[in-house]
């Protein structure tokens, strides 16, 4: 692991072997040239492995799961459909908080970060961690997704009862490393303007998740974005 990097401890435990491997240390050469060659990298390295930092592995109560991180300067935090605030609200985070509204009866919020999620134990991770500036979805196959199926398979045989939400096709292919006997897996069209309004818009998910929390015992997610 890079020496400017740093891991929450619990999920150091639970990934570092995964480090050692070749195919992640290929991965990490692959962008260490890319950075010297003067390309932009989002996120920030700082931020690079936020989603777990955020959100420690024992507390992890639900998994959003996104494709890769935003491509445009300043929006990427490391935490998928999550955006810094001050920067403006994209369009996949504007329809979840139309769904927030509908769902729930949330105010719609002045700003796009989702800090306080992930707080409370909402694991909001992309399959890809990194992208180039313009060039959505160029770290496809180098390696990420390995990684976050290795992240997916600690959770899945290490944990009970953590509700996975899939949103999307990209989302949806990660759904095979999922037991549904000791987990929760809900499923709907990606919040993309270009898919959500087949289905996403109207699915509930985030009254249901609060119901299945609420099923275990567990308190439930406090989603209006402060």
């Amino acid at each position: 692991m890079s020496s400017d990097l740093s891991l929450e401890p619990s999920w150091l435990q639970q990934l570092s072997e995964e480090f050692e491997q070749p195919y992640m240390q290929e991965l990490q050469h692959f962008l260490a040239r890319r950075s010297d060659a003067g390309v932009d990298i989002y996120p920030p390295a700082a931020l690079r492995y936020n989603a777990f930092n955020s959100t420690p592995f024992d507390r992890v109560r639900v998994v959003v799961l996104g494709q890769d991180p935003y491509h445009r300067p300043g929006q990427a935090q490391g935490l998928c459909f999550s955006v810094a605030k001050g920067v403006k609200i994209p369009p996949s985070l504007v329809n979840i908080f139309k769904e927030l509204e509908r769902d729930l009866a949330l105010t719609r919020p002045s700003h796009g970060s989702l800090q306080s999620w992930a707080e409370q134990g909402v694991l909001l991770l992309n399959a890809i961690l990194t992208v180039e500036q313009g060039q959505a979805g160029c770290h496809q196959k180098k390696g990420w997704e390995r990684f976050t199926d290795a992240v997916i398979e600690r959770l899945n045989s290490q944990r009970t009862g953590v509700i996975f939400v899939l949103w999307g096709s990209y989302a949806q292919h990660k759904g095979r490393l999922i037991d549904r006997e000791k987990h929760r897996v809900l499923v709907a069209p990606h919040p993309s303007p270009l898919s959500a309004y087949r289905g996403f818009l109207g699915c509930g998910h985030f009254s249901t998740i609060n119901r299945l929390l609420l099923e275990q015992g567990h308190e439930p997610i406090d989603w209006q974005v402060h």
